[in-house]
Parts: structure tokens; C-alpha cells; sequence
């Protein structure tokens, strides 16, 4: 039975021993909750790689696996062959080879082996098919939160930040992390909504939609309709097929409401017969995802 140590880096460092698709034992979690400070914003790139080296070895000693057979990260961002192309939350990470300098880190440490760096998207899209039984399936996941990610599952080397799919051609809609104008995180993202209605948090807009309020209206309606064209454009490039929509903010997703704006934008007979569903998902989703995806590449 495969054994792998996944990683999940988001608003924190999560990481955990896989053995046959199931975690083992319980996530180790940096900081822990209540904790002060971040360790990924702000932090030397190469400081980070050392902090997940740490605590991959804290896990592995663990579970008295010295040599894991795969480390697999999620990490943010366009990654390409273990290098951050960019992260545009993580703006210290532009350029760094974190693959190279895990790999060192850890063979400091006594663990050798192969390492595996995939977006966080894709991590939680292979944890979405190996927890419910779709490692044989195409699937793709839209991840909701401060940004929007975008995964992918089977793997496949690519941009893949569908997160940045222009939605809107209104050069007012400028609310995107990256800067980019008529972006889907410029709608949905969480920062973007704070940003947009500087009066309300997100959870009081939708709320206020549901009392009638004309502003909230339109907007929540806005809300879905960037989705499905973000969706829709995702089937019109790659085909019909099964999306999950996960994240802090997928409870706002009304499924009836997006899948009426869907029908209404891909026409086409054989592209049709798409649909969403809304899950809950958490650190451990995602590093069983990590830790697939390694295991899937090793030796590749």
C-alpha cells in the first residue's frame, strides 16, 4: 500500500501521513489555532521551504516512516516543474524553486525521496476524487475564498488559474488580487466583495439579497452569473462534465440559480449535461490530494 506525506499550505501549513488514499494518524497544523503570526506571508522563501521540511520530518518520525515513498505540496500559484511562477499572495515567492530547495531541505533532515509541487487547486481536486471514489473520473473543482482557485484532476501540467478568467468586459470591475481588470476573483473573492461594499461583509450582502435589498440583488445575481461564465468557458475549451465548488464561501452558491445561467450560456448539444455540486472540504481533503498527486508523478 502507497505511503506519501501531503502538504497543504494556505492561511497555514497543513501536513499529514497518507497510506492507501486515507490519512493516518491526525494533521499536524502550523501556527496552530489561536496562534500568532503566519508562516507563509511575509516569511523568506527559502525560510518556508524549511518550515514545511520541518514539519514533513516531524510527521514522518511520527509514523516511523524515515524514507516516505512521495512528498506532495499544494501550494498557491502558476507552478511549473517545482518552480513558483507566481503567487499573487505570496508575492515573496515569485521565482523560487520550492521543489529544488524542499528537496534539499529534507535530505538535511534524513528524508529522501521524490517531491512533488502542485497548485493547492489540483490538491484538493485529486483529495475530492480519491475520498469519493473518482480517481478513475475527470473532475474539476472551483475553490472559493479570499481568491478562486481552479483544479484539476487527473493532473495535467498547465496554468490552470481559472480563478483570473475575464467574466466582464466593464473596466470598473478592477477588484482582482493580481490588478487584472473583469477577473472572477474581482467578483467572487472574498477581499473583492469587502473592497466592492465597503459597508457590508459578504455574509451580510447575500443576506440583504435574501430581504430584497436592489443592491444586493443585483449583485448576488452578478455573483452566480461570473461563475457560470467562468464555468461555462471551462466546458467550451475542455467539455461537459462534473464541477465540485468547495471553499469558506461556497455556502452563498445557489445550485438552481447557476445552473439556470449555465444553460443559458453553453448552447451546444454535445457540451451539455454539465453540473455543479457544493461540498465541504478541509486541510485533510487536501493533503490526501497532495499526497495522490505525488505518488501519481513519482518517478515520471
Amino acid at each position: 500500500m502507497s505511503q506519501a506525506i501531503g502538504v497543504l499550505a494556505a492561511e497555514h501549513l497543513a501536513v499529514g501521513f497518507v497510506e492507501g488514499n486515507n490519512l493516518v494518524g491526525e494533521l499536524t497544523i502550523e501556527p496552530r489555532a489561536g496562534s500568532p503570526g503566519d508562516v507563509l506571508q511575509g516569511i523568506p522563501a527559502e525560510s518556508v521551504a524549511q518550515n514545511i521540511a520541518v514539519l514533513v520530518s516531524r510527521v514522518a518520525k511520527a509514523q516511523s516512516a524515515s524514507e516516505p515513498e512521495a512528498v506532495g505540496v499544494g501550494f498557491p500559484g502558476i507552478i511549473r516543474q517545482g518552480v513558483i511562477e507566481d503567487s499573487p499572495n505570496l508575492h515573496q515567492m515569485k521565482g523560487f524553486n520550492l521543489q529544488t530547495a524542499l528537496v534539499a531541505a529534507l535530505k538535511a533532515l534524513g528524508i529522501e525521496g521524490p517531491v512533488f509541487i502542485s497548485n493547492d487547486a489540483d490538491a484538493i481536486a485529486a483529495g475530492i476524487a480519491a475520498t469519493r471514489g473518482h480517481l478513475d473520473k475527470f473532475i474539476r473543482v472551483w475553490t472559493l475564498g479570499n481568491g478562486i482557485g481552479f483544479g484539476h484532476y487527473p493532473w495535467e501540467e498547465g496554468t490552470w488559474e481559472g480563478g483570473h478568467s475575464v467574466v466582464s468586459l466593464d473596466p470598473k470591475e478592477n477588484l482582482c488580487g493580481c490588478g487584472g481588470k473583469g477577473h472572477l476573483e474581482g467578483i467572487m473573492g472574498h477581499r473583492a466583495m469587502r473592497l466592492r461594499f465597503l459597508d457590508l461583509e459578504p455574509e451580510e450582502i447575500f443576506a440583504n439579497a435574501k430581504q430584497g435589498e436592489p443592491r444586493c440583488v443585483e449583485f448576488v445575481d452578478l455573483w452566480h452569473r461570473a461563475l457560470a461564465a467562468a464555468t461555462a468557458t471551462c466546458i467550451h475549451m475542455e467539455g461537459p462534465g462534473r464541477f465540485f465548488v468547495t471553499g469558506p464561501n461556497a455556502h452563498f452558491v445557489e445550485i438552481t440559480r447557476l445552473d439556470l445561467f449555465l444553460r443559458e450560456m453553453v448552447m451546444m448539444s454535445p457540451l451539455q449535461g454539465s453540473f455543479f455540486e457544493v461540498i465541504d472540504t478541509g486541510d485533510e481533503i487536501g493533503v490526501i490530494g497532495a499526497a495522490v498527486n505525488a505518488e501519481r508523478q513519482k518517478g515520471l
